[in-house]
Parts: structure tokens; sequence; C-alpha cells
């Protein structure tokens, strides 16, 4: 009983903070209002609702963010940097977590641990630590009881997006498939272990590169041996956010060429993670890119990860030159390759939605075109087209977008395309021979001869099949099926015509010699059956719309 009224409560709750923020999408839909798509609030509104909402659904809010096949780039603008102004645990709350988490005292594992959070969030705080043996760790401490709190919001987010789904906008883009993603999404941030094993993929993938100096970036170590699900333990870093550091104040020299070196070691780092190693850091937002103080680069907060296929790897290099040669045609077809579904759609009303925004760039620079807006508008024409893409394009855009956003402000001078034309030749020798060239020469020998040893028996079997009059056609032509539907009305219309003919005559030679009632009674049925048979044809006829 108590937990009914706990949650009747916090749906009250909701219901008041939205109604509060002016959002009367939900009073439509208390009337019976049921538009094609929900009439959201304005960005900053929404941004408001969700801090408003607590960090479960900040979190949710950061979670929306990264996927702007779904929102218009202005609401993943607004919520792209949400943070809930989320006051640090009391350090007494903290430490009796922390004790939770080990089986020997503090003392023996740590020499000191800062009781003031250096940072809070939604979920977890972050404490400055020093263990036994002289090393300074971060401790990720999770926020006690932020597990009940998630569980409780998360059947709420269900239930409102099966109010959602009973819109047409709901069921285009599968609402419910789409909430059950966030919900598991946030209680996967529950479990620290998913990020620390993140944190250290990517610190292997990017130890092994031709594309930079990996001395020169880093990505903190993770103690494994501290790390629970509760708990994460990295390496403690001494730096500040890369657009605050030395290089990126005004006061420097503009020519500093720190800037374009760390600009370029981003750049390929991230493009390595996304076009080669398809495993990428997905939030590489001002706050996550730290200028160390020894001069190295480091990439923070791993928690939010990509993925990409080698296929989709290579429908989005092909895209990207697409753009650069401003072929529509060519991006509809490659948007409908990369697309989970794509029911009736258009081909040629796609190209002319990429021809209209792509004429947009004729008349610029390389330089002066931002290439994750084009990639947002990308996602904006396969909306408009009731083209469903996959998730990890959502993450794929936003992540082109915050890295251009940072570098652009570190270093206003920054060419995207300059800095990923050296890489090139490497990514399209890598996507045709992968990487082990040998390997994928043999592979196509050996496809080839067993393709030429196929061959002539195929042609035979086929040539035997013609000669022989077995080879069956199946040919599908839309317009038939409506053209043998018509063709079966007229037959149909043209038999009754004949059967009421018939009973006409048959009726009137029985009544012209009828000397009995028996006969006269036939007579009569008959002439009844007929004008029955008649009118229904005639409503036939004129339900049809082709009396004339």
């Amino acid at each position: 009983m108590f937990s009914i009224t706990k949650k009747s409560s916090r749906q009250r709750e909701i219901l008041e903070i939205v109604f509060s923020n002016g959002w009367d999408y939900m009073r439509g839909l208390l009337v019976g209002d049921k538009p094609e798509e929900p009439r959201l609030p304005s960005p900053d509104v929404l941004r408001n609702i969700l801090i408003e909402l607590g960090p479960v659904y900040v979190k949710l809010g950061q979670l929306l963010s990264t996927r702007p096949d779904l929102l218009p780039g202005r609401y993943v603008d607004a919520l792209t940097d949400l943070q809930a102004n989320v006051p640090a645990v009391a350090w007494g709350d903290i430490e009796t977590q922390l004790r939770q988490q080990f089986s020997q005292p503090l003392d023996q594992i740590f020499s000191r641990i800062e009781t003031e959070a250096v940072a809070a969030a939604s979920i977890g705080q972050i404490h400055r630590a020093t263990l036994k043996n002289g090393e300074e760790v971060a401790l990720k401490v999770q926020r006690p009881g932020i597990s009940i709190i998630v569980e409780q919001d998360i059947k709420l987010i269900k239930s409102l997006a099966d109010l959602v789904a009973i819109t047409d906008w709901g069921e285009d883009y599968d609402i419910v498939a789409i909430a059950e993603e966030f919900t598991s999404a946030l209680k996967a941030e529950l479990d620290f272990t998913s990020e620390a094993e993140y944190t250290d993929k990517l610190r292997q993938n990017l130890s092994k590169t031709r594309w930079f100096d990996p001395a020169k970036l880093i990505i903190p170590k993770v103690y494994w041996e501290f790390t629970t699900p509760n708990l994460l333990v990295l390496e403690w870093l001494n730096g500040v956010p890369l657009l605050l550091s030395e290089p990126s104040k005004k006061q420097t020299n503009e020519d500093d060429p720190r800037r374009g070196e760390i600009t370029s070691l981003l750049f390929r780092a991230f493009f390595q993670q996304i076009y080669l190693d398809g495993f990428f850091h997905a939030d590489p937002h001002p706050g996550n890119l730290f200028y160390l103080n020894d001069g190295r680069v480091a990439i923070l907060d791993c928690g939010m990860v990509g993925r990409l296929d080698p296929r989709t790897q290579q429908i989005l290099t092909e895209m990207l030159l697409a753009v650069v040669d401003i072929d529509a045609r060519r991006c509809a077809q490659l948007t409908l390759e990369l697309a989970e579904s794509s029911e009736s759609v258009q081909l040629g009303r796609l190209t002319n939605d990429y021809d209209s925004m792509l004429r947009r760039y004729y008349n610029l620079s390389l330089a002066e075109i931002n290439f994750s807006q084009v990639f947002y508008e990308i996602l904006q024409i396969s909306r408009n087209n009731k083209i469903r893409l996959p998730s990890n394009m959502g993450l794929y855009a936003k992540t082109l977008a915050n890295l251009e956003g940072v570098t652009r402000s570190f270093n206003p001078e920054v060419n995207l395309l300059n800095e990923i034309k050296p890489l090139m030749t490497e990514l399209f020798r890598n996507q045709l021979l992968g990487n082990n060239p040998l390997e994928t020469l043999l592979r196509t020998a050996l496809d080839l001869k067993s393709l030429s040893l196929r061959s002539p028996s195929q042609i035979e079997m086929f040539l035997d099949r013609v000669t022989s009059e077995t080879l069956k056609w199946n040919i599908i032509i839309p317009e038939l099926t409506s053209l043998k539907n018509s063709l079966n009305d007229a037959a149909n219309r043209l038999s009754f015509s004949i059967v009421l003919g018939s009973l006409i005559m048959g009726a009137a030679m029985i009544s012209t010699g009828a000397k009995t009632p028996q006969l006269s009674l036939i007579s009569n049925i008959l002439f009844a059956a007929a004008s029955l048979v008649g009118l229904w044809l005639l409503v036939s006829v004129l339900r049809s719309g082709n009396l004339r």
C-alpha cells in the first residue's frame, strides 16, 4: 500500500512540474487530442523540466542528447551539457558506501581520502584519494540509494512511453522500444564495472596506432583490484579542461603551435576510434577533454561509448565523400542502405530533400562547412521521410558535433577536411584490405576461384532449364493486382447481368402461360429475385464510382 501511495505521489509531482512549465501536450492527450507528432516544449523549457524532475531525468536528458536522429539539433544542443544542480552527498554516507565495497578497513587501502567531493553528478560523485603505495587515484562513488530511485522512475518512464505510443509519431518511431533502450542504458550506468571495461578497451586501442604519437594522449588507468559495481577507481590526472588551458587563452600568441598539434591529435584519435576501431568515446564535450600539466591531452569519462560495424564504417566514409561532392542521389542511396526500416520511402522525394540541403553549400569553401551540422541535417531528412536509422547514428553525429565544437572553440582556424585528408588513404586501404592484407588477398582469390569453378555449371543449368521450358519467372508488378481485381469485378457484374436477364425472361414466359396459382407464385418469385439482383447490381455500380 505504501509503494502504491508513493508511486502515485511521484506521478502527481511529475504532472505538476510538467504543467507548471507550460507543456500543454499532455493536456491535449487528456482531452483526446492526438496529434501526429507531440508538441514538445521549447528546448529551454524541456531542459528545466528535466532538471526539476531530478537526477534520473537529468541522466535521461543526457541520453536523449545522444539521439539527434530523434530530436532536432536545437534540442540536442540544449540537452548536451545538461547537469543537475545536485549537491554532494554528505561524507558520512559516502564513507559508509565505501566501507561496504571492501572487506578490509579503508585505512589499510588508502593513506588519505579527501572528504570534500571534487565533483557531484546525478549517479555518483568524485573524491580524490591516495593509495598506500603513494599513487593518486580518483574515486567515483555511487550515490547511496540511487538504484531504488532509478527503478521507480524507470517504471514511470515506461508508462509515459506507452501513453505516447498511441500517437502516430510514437508508432512510427517505436517509442516503446526507444524507452526500453534508454532505461536499459540507465540501468547500465549503475554498474561502474561497465565503464571500467570501456575505459580499458579505449586505452588499449589508442595505445597502438600509426596515426599519432600515443605518448601524447592518455586515458586513465583502471585499478581493477578496487573497482566494484558501485565504485570506480581510476588514475588521478593533474590538469584543467582543454578550453581553460594555457594554449586556449586569449593572452597567448594566436600562432601558438600547440593549438594545431592538439587539434590534429584529437581528430586523429577520434577518427581512429570511429573509422578503424569501430568503438569510440561518444561524449567528447569540453569537460571530458583535459590538458595535463605535463603537456599531454587526456580523455576522461568513458561511460558512454558507440559501436560501428565495418559495413556502417564504409557507408559513413562514402557519405562524407558524397557530401563533399554535393551528390544528392548518392546521399539518398547511402541513407537507405543505413536504414533499419524505411516503409513507403519515395526515392525521388528523398533525393530532392538532399539536393535542397546540399545546394546551400555550393558556394562555400570546405573550411566554411560545419560537417557536424551537415550530419544533423541528414538525420533531420531521415526523420522527415520516416526513415528509421540505427541508434548508433545518433551517437556518431553527436560525437562529431562535440568534437568539432570543442576543436573550433580551442582552435578557430581548424578545418575538418584538412585534418582527415592525410588519413583517407589509410582509411580506404584498411576498408578494402582489412588489418591483414595478405589474409584478405587470399580470401578474395579463393572466392574468385570458387566463382570460376561454379559459373560454367550454373550457366549450363540455366540453359538446360530454358531449353526444357522448366524455367519459371517470378515477376511482381504492383499494378497487376488492382487490374486483376477490376477485371474480376467486371466479370462478376456481367455474370449477374446474364442471370438477371434470364430470371426476367423466365418469369415473363411463365406468367404469360400461367393458368394455375402455383405458376403465378413461381413467376412472382422470379420477378422478386430479379428485382433484388438488379437492385444489388445498381448499388454496386453506384458505390464503385464508375457509373460514367
